[in-house]
């Protein structure tokens, strides 16, 4: 059992040592040493040795087949760290210090995604922070999804954090004051009459919308309802595409930086030309490993049809070349629909079956962007393959990350004529602002964001 030990360290030790693939290979690592571990510890006892090697074959098994869960935060990924500086003191500093630039209003109108719907569970409750509100997120017991302002009207205890759902109602942890899903409250229970509740006992009621597994809740500087919806995704409604797995990043930057990407085709054999295995610090990528690349093919354009104006496509075609031969296995067929300002469904096709990313897109503060990935695929593409795409999806926004997390915003930039399609982008992105968006200055300044 030691050599066994001894050998699973060094092939384990082979790969690499930070990022995701590192964490990956240390999680599998992990597992099987606990495997030599437990039939080192009690061979003589088979019984316990075989609870033990399930348990640790179970968690080997995780690893490689169960969805991914990939978190960064912002200081964990895209900044250049100084002598005896810390990520989080690095991430501080740059984003008091960058020049920000004549940025556009901080918060566009239309849908934003406030979580994937599949993390909450009936009966139970969930604290949020997005475009400067706290919100409480709770699933009833009849599986209805009600998003209202997090803090009780009563001494201002916040839903979210203790809160509990009894039944259709949404109890406060302070006092046990019981809202229903339109926020008002129903219930006092210490009150001699605990039906009898005064009319303005209410907290604030948010449009929200559950589709696609997430929900999504809207937002409208001149307080307009919704007019326009995202389109429903048949394949995951019907249970065709499965949910394997999700990745997160918070970005220090505006959030119109992150969807203009799409227009601006020039970056993309550039930044994610360099083959995957050169890593996400731009100072290296350039410098590994140049017999391997990524190619890109790219078209983008705003959709013109009635009652599309919100939406725009971008077609990716992905190949590798070795030695500059084109290896046809990895191709990868992308229509990428942005929706709003917040919202992107990129459908893919690939040789061993299709599926989706979802991305969303929602700011938490006017220059903090929290950026999720979920990926859905067709049962018959293996788990390791969606999960080798969700990996690589996240390594190539990596990239993008160190660019954001230290760009300003230019309002008026130099442009050449092949980057025609990023001021054609801007004047469509336009149409997500309106009289009253707030600005950076005001919400900078202001408690409010």
């Amino acid at each position: 059992m030691g050599l066994t030990r001894d050998v699973v360290t060094a092939i384990t030790q082979q790969l690499p040592g930070k990022g995701f693939f590192g964490a990956e290979a240390g999680r599998l690592h992990n597992a099987v040493q606990d495997i030599a571990t437990a039939a080192t510890a009690v061979l003589s006892n088979r019984v316990v040795l075989y609870a033990l090697g399930g348990f640790a074959l179970y968690r080997v098994g995780s690893v490689l087949f169960g969805p991914v869960r990939h978190i960064r935060r912002n200081e964990d990924v895209g900044y250049l760290l100084e002598e005896c500086q810390t990520k989080a003191e690095r991430a501080n500093e740059v984003r008091r210090r960058r020049q920000t630039g004549d940025l556009p209003p901080v918060y566009p109108n239309g849908w934003f995604c406030i979580m994937p719907a599949h993390e909450v569970a009936k009966n139970e409750v969930k604290q949020a922070h997005i475009l400067g509100l706290d919100l409480a997120v709770f699933r009833t017991e009849s599986g209805a999804v009600s998003v209202v302002e997090a803090y009780c009207p009563h001494l201002g205890a916040n839903l979210a954090a203790g809160g509990h759902v009894h039944g259709e109602t949404l109890a406060c942890p302070f006092h046990g004051w019981e809202f229903d899903c339109d926020g008002k409250c129903v219930r006092i229970p210490y009150a001699k009459d605990p039906t009898k509740v005064p009319s303005e006992a209410r907290v604030k009621k948010y449009t929200s919308l559950e589709i696609n597994d997430q929900i999504l809740f809207w937002f409208d500087a001149e307080g307009r309802e919704p007019f326009w919806y995202p389109p429903e995704l048949t394949g995951i409604r019907t249970g065709n595409w499965i949910f394997r797995g999700k990745t997160q990043h918070f970005l220090n930057s505006h959030i119109q930086e992150v969807p203009e990407n799409a227009a601006d085709v020039a970056h993309l054999n550039y930044l994610h030309g360099p083959i995957l295995l050169n890593g996400t610090d731009l100072r290296f990528s350039h410098s590994r490993f140049k017999f391997m690349r990524h190619d890109w093919e790219a078209s983008w354009a705003p959709n013109t049809a009635p009652g599309e104006e919100h939406l725009s496509t971008l077609n990716l075609v992905h190949r590798i070349y070795i030695f500059g031969i084109h290896f046809p296995l990895v191709d990868f067929f992308v229509k990428a629909t942005q929706i709003g300002p917040g919202l992107v469904y990129l459908t893919w096709e690939s040789i061993f079956g299709s599926g989706v990313f979802v991305q969303a897109l929602t700011p938490q503060e006017p220059l903090l962007q929290n950026l999720t990935h979920c990926i859905y695929a067709q049962r018959m593409v293996p788990i390791f393959i969606a999960k080798f795409y969700m990996i690589g999806e996240a390594l190539q926004v990596e990239r993008d990350v160190m660019v954001w997390n230290n760009k300003m915003y230019r309002g008026k930039p130099m442009l050449v004529a092949e980057d025609s399609l990023i001021a054609q982008h801007r004047r469509w992105y336009k149409q997500f602002y309106s009289e009253n968006s707030p600005r950076y200055s005001a919400a900078h300044d202001g408690a409010n964001w």
